[in-house]
């Protein structure tokens, strides 16, 4: 039995569009309170532009046995506010797998005083922490850690500052 010959070309549905307004501007599902990140504020020197970075580090609370991952962000800065909007996770090609949380690096070159840091998941919740940047101290402060009002809004990030991870120049090679 023959195929029919189709009288038109069948439409396919598009690709549901992630970006940063929309992140925003979603009201959240009712859910419970539950830890799945960490943003960790660290000072980086990189050592192949001879530059002193700003990094917050995002890792989630789960830990990977048999997949290496990262997690997938957009991050834009207005003033003292710096969005990050999680994306998803994305599996990093790795020859042996690592027992590890998924982990992004978010670098930024000139951060002085004190920034705000919202974490916006896709389906719009927000955590907030307000970071204060020292680097003639060499000192990162956690000042406030807060969630913002908004409908179904809820606590799923926690902030801190990672000292065990800051890297600077040494002054005794130079």
């Amino acid at each position: 039995m023959p195929l029919k010959k189709p009288q038109s070309v069948p439409k396919i549905p598009k690709a549901r569009k992630k970006n940063v307004d929309v992140a925003l501007n979603s009201i959240p599902a009712k859910k419970p309170d539950k830890i799945e990140y960490t943003c960790k504020a660290l000072f980086n020197f990189d050592e192949l532009t001879k530059a002193q970075q700003y990094v917050f580090a995002i890792e989630t609370a789960a830990v990977f046995t048999s997949f290496a991952y990262e997690v997938s962000v957009d991050s834009f800065r207005e003033k003292n506010q710096i969005y990050v909007i999680i994306k998803g996770l994305k599996a990093q090609t790795n020859m042996a797998p690592r027992v590890m949380p998924a982990r992004t690096d978010i670098v930024f070159d000139d951060l002085m005083g004190e920034y705000t840091v919202n974490i916006v998941k896709q389906d719009g919740a927000i955590n907030s922490g307000v970071f204060k940047f020292n680097i003639y101290n060499k000192e990162i402060k956690l000042l406030d850690e807060f969630i913002p009002e908004k409908e179904n809004n809820r606590h799923f990030c926690q902030f801190g500052v990672a000292e065990d991870e800051y890297t600077f120049e040494d002054k005794l090679n130079a």
